[in-house]
């Protein structure tokens, strides 16, 4: 099995030296890879920014757009920013891909929102520019996603396979999304072992981990996670297994995270910032183990 390593997605920028004291704090709390997510809206970092000058303050973690949305992207662009990018982080830079999942900021963007299959073949097109501009000088690759086309993807070229962890809702408008199951998530493992072939021994798997609570009673943060989110479609007992979803005591935490490796294959996981000092003590113990 691979050893553990641990991301935080940090989601608010904020003054230069919010930004510099939070990337410094993940580096001391034992972090291995500072994430920023590709959204737009108030407060949203551009990435590759936000990554150059994280690495730029700290000196151990990698850095990771989580994940840049493809289409909103032009290759030749974006191959640059790229290029630029892992030389400023001298090297330390992973290369998170996704194609896209929300329509509201494909409308904010004013760019066209194009079926899901056609935003998959272009990050397929994107990425065989990027190999061709960048050779030897491409970062590691992540792709991130839950579709079968997106996993396949990842399954043929990726370093490293994000399992998002989430999925539309069935009949819903886009958007809607929710938590995929325990079993949902043994299959697209499955899934991607199946495309991958030969590959599949080599590839690491990411999950992005929603909530870290630490708790003598679980069932209450499923009562407020139902309220904060209608759209779940999971019973109780589905939720309380759900592996994005760390509850429990920290000795509980601890096991819920070796048993994702156990079950999945996940070594690498990332949580959000509200949850870097709560997840520490699990990086602690379990980092490069």
């Amino acid at each position: 099995m691979r050893p553990f390593r641990f991301g935080i997605s940090l989601r608010q920028v904020g003054r230069r030296d919010e930004w510099i004291a939070k990337c410094r704090r993940a580096e001391e709390l034992g972090y291995d890879v500072i994430a920023v997510a590709d959204h737009l809206g108030p407060g949203r970092a551009s990435p590759l920014t936000a990554l150059a000058v994280a690495a730029a303050v700290t000196e151990r973690p990698r850095v990771v757009p989580f994940v840049l949305n493809v289409p909103f992207y032009h290759a030749a662009l974006l191959a640059r920013e790229v290029a630029t990018t892992s030389g400023l982080t001298d090297g330390r830079l992973d290369l998170g891909l996704g194609a896209g999942h929300s329509k509201a900021e494909f409308d904010d963007a004013g760019l066209p929102w194009w079926r899901a299959g056609e935003r998959i073949a272009y990050l397929e097109r994107v990425l065989g520019e990027l190999r061709e501009r960048l050779g030897e000088a491409l970062p590691p690759v992540l792709i991130a996603g839950n579709s079968d086309g997106v996993l396949a993807l990842a399954a043929r070229h990726a370093d490293c396979v994000g399992l998002a962890g989430l999925r539309q809702v069935r009949g819903a408008a886009p958007d809607t999304l929710t938590l995929t199951s325990a079993r949902e998530l043994d299959e697209r493992v499955a899934y991607v072992h199946d495309r991958a072939g030969t590959r599949a021994a080599d590839l690491e798997f990411n999950l992005l981990v929603q909530d870290v609570v630490v708790t003598n009673d679980p069932e209450r943060e499923l009562a407020r996670w139902r309220a904060a989110a209608p759209d779940l479609d999971l019973g109780d007992a589905e939720l309380l297994e759900a592996p994005q979803l760390l509850l429990g005591e920290p000795d509980e935490l601890v096991a819920r995270v070796r048993a994702l490796r156990e079950r999945y294959g996940v070594s690498y996981v990332t949580v959000f910032e509200p949850a870097m000092e709560t997840f520490a003590p699990v990086v602690r113990e379990l980092a490069g183990r």
